[in-house]
């Protein structure tokens, strides 16, 4: 009667309702098979040895050994935030929509081409992108944050091993903790995000809410314990998917692989569960530890 009790009180004070809940982690895992899906298209096999073939529009994974990969990843997030704080003190709100459109339209481009023709994917994504940043709805932009990382991780996957991505997750985690919990800029790059209308991540609305009314109801999050939007922030979605990808890289495409993604999903569906109401949490450190279990189950099945 105890236990039946205490989760009746979790499920009254958990993150966000049950549907909402259920629809970022279907978004989610959604977004993790269609990247996986993407990557897999850029890898070659016929030779026996996966060879990676060229991205669209002469772009070039960056020439850096796989063993040091994470580094480079983590110098950009490192430049990108500093970039972004930057914009935030001068209230550069204009040129942070410039970089997410040219940003959207890249990563798009490069997921669109592994099933259409390059010229037809830059148009789509051009018009997408224009949509998402200067004509934002919450549809198109759910939709095409599906897409988005997928042509991230198709770019990237190349410069990483195992090894690499493990050590990635494992410092992106501890900076996201440092990031959301003591120095809170996560929080104040999560709010000049509303501001401009624009979120690198999944978005969802409690109840009817227009886009153009977004800056006051995140804002409120820090105020209230019933916000009216639910977030997941990119990075949440993109660092799993490049381990999953590194995986699909050394292994190929097998069916034992979507346990990673799935275990990912049963993380970041605890942490909403249990997560307060108006609070702000990292989600890195959980999804991590699921993303490791969900490797050391894999490797145990294949």
């Amino acid at each position: 009667m105890h236990s039946f009790i205490n989760h009746i009180i979790n499920f009254v004070k958990m993150k966000h309702s049950i549907k909402i809940t259920l629809l970022l982690v279907g978004m989610f895992i959604v977004s993790q098979f269609l990247g996986l899906w993407i990557i897999n298209h850029y890898i070659d096999r016929s030779s026996g040895t996966p060879i990676y073939r060229e991205l669209p529009y002469g772009l070039q994974p960056p020439p850096v050994n796989e063993n040091y990969g994470f580094v480079f990843i983590i110098v950009g997030v490192l430049i990108g935030t500093g970039a972004v704080l930057l914009l935030i003190k001068f209230r550069k709100i204009g040129l942070w929509k410039v970089w997410f459109f040219l940003s959207a339209l890249v990563t798009m481009g490069v997921a669109f081409s592994a099933f259409v023709n390059q010229w037809i994917s830059i148009v789509l994504s051009a018009i997408l992108a224009f949509f998402k940043v200067f004509r934002p709805n919450f549809i198109v932009h759910n939709v095409t944050e599906l897409v988005i990382y997928g042509g991230l991780a198709a770019i990237f996957v190349p410069i990483l091993n195992v090894f690499a991505v493990v050590m990635l997750l494992i410092i992106i985690s501890i900076y996201d903790a440092y990031a959301v919990w003591q120095s809170k800029h996560m929080v104040k790059m999560a709010r000049f995000q509303a501001e401009s209308k624009i979120f690198a991540g999944f978005l969802i609305p409690k109840g009817k809410v227009e886009l153009t009314k977004l800056v006051k109801k995140v804002k409120a999050v820090q105020s209230t314990r019933n916000p009216s939007v639910a977030l997941l922030g990119g990075g949440d979605v993109a660092f799993p998917l490049l381990f999953s990808g590194v995986v699909l890289k050394t292994v190929g495409f097998v069916p034992e692989l979507f346990v990673i993604p799935l275990c990912t999903a049963v993380a970041l569906l605890a942490l909403l569960y249990y997560g307060e109401q108006g609070k702000f949490y990292p989600a890195m450190p959980f999804l991590s530890t699921g993303t490791f279990i969900g490797y050391g189950i894999f490797l145990l099945l294949i």
